[in-house]
């Protein structure tokens, strides 16, 4: 760790690659940045971008906003994933007295008033909750195709129809993902996440599925971003998904490079789509 100099941005980072982005877009910039990491999901090597590093488990809300004052972090960034079905997993859990309150305050437990509520109690402590595009705008997806291989006519109708329902579905905070085919839901993304739906869809659609991905109506621009990369790519060569339309601007595109070539070589369309329309 070295330090960067100018002001503190505290980082409290999940897993992926999204936190390390982060880190260096702000260190980039000037900034300091503190890392509050999760244990059992953020990486390690977490330390290699980082000024300071300090690591809590799930639940310990007060441990959290005492590295991120002890770190004279004023601005605060949260990235990098957390699956919602781990947050019921007693291994990875470790509630204190503040993130027991925190629970209890929770009007219930879907993505929006999670990430709401955490926001409101990091801001309480007198911190300044930043969007998680902040220091990554460069990773925004763009408009139109990413990569060689265009969508066909019977996949951009697909596209079409489905993204007012994936929209719909944002809506009402169930998920962003949806896997459609031949203007059929085959999934709709739920708590178990993106790869797994996408596996679920994939498997009925028997090849050629169309996984639309969108930022959700309403959504608090802090969190969440929707967020795909190799990974993802990954997923969708192992089950033999044709195309991946993502909202334009509001998609980050984590090794963008890597993402156009598994596609360009699985034949997989990659397509960013204006917001609000197909």
């Amino acid at each position: 760790m070295t330090d960067s100099g100018g002001e503190t941005l505290g980082l409290v980072a999940g897993a992926g690659r999204l936190p390390f982005e982060v880190a260096r877009g702000a260190r980039d910039a000037g900034r300091r940045v503190a890392v509050v990491a999760f244990h059992g999901f953020a990486d390690p090597a977490l330390a290699d971008v980082a000024d300071a590093l300090h690591w809590v488990r799930i639940g310990e809300l007060g441990a959290l906003l005492a590295a991120l004052h002890a770190a004279s972090a004023r601005d605060v960034v949260v990235a990098g994933n957390v699956p919602k079905e781990q947050l019921f997993a007693a291994d990875r859990v470790r509630v204190d007295a503040r993130g027991a309150a925190f629970l209890a305050s929770l009007r219930d437990r879907s993505d929006d008033s999670i990430l709401r509520a955490l926001g409101d109690a990091l801001e309480s402590e007198g911190l300044r909750v930043e969007a998680q595009t902040t220091w990554v705008a460069h990773l925004l997806a763009p408009v139109g195709v990413l990569g060689d291989v265009a969508p066909t006519a019977s996949q951009t109708a697909d596209v079409a129809w489905g993204w007012p329902i994936a929209k719909a579905i944002g809506r009402l905070d169930i998920g962003q993902t949806l896997v459609v085919k031949d203007r059929s839901v085959l999934a709709v993304e739920a708590i178990e996440g993106t790869d797994a739906a996408i596996r679920r869809g994939a498997a009925l659609a028997r090849g050629g599925a169309c996984v639309l991905k969108v930022f959700k109506p309403g959504q608090d621009p802090r969190f969440d971003a929707p967020t795909i990369g190799p990974d993802t790519l990954g997923t969708l060569v192992e089950t033999g998904a044709a195309l991946l339309a993502v909202e334009a601007g509001r998609t980050l595109v984590l090794e963008r490079d890597e993402v156009r070539r598994r596609a360009d070589a699985a034949g997989i369309a990659v397509v960013g789509v204006p917001g609000g329309s197909a």
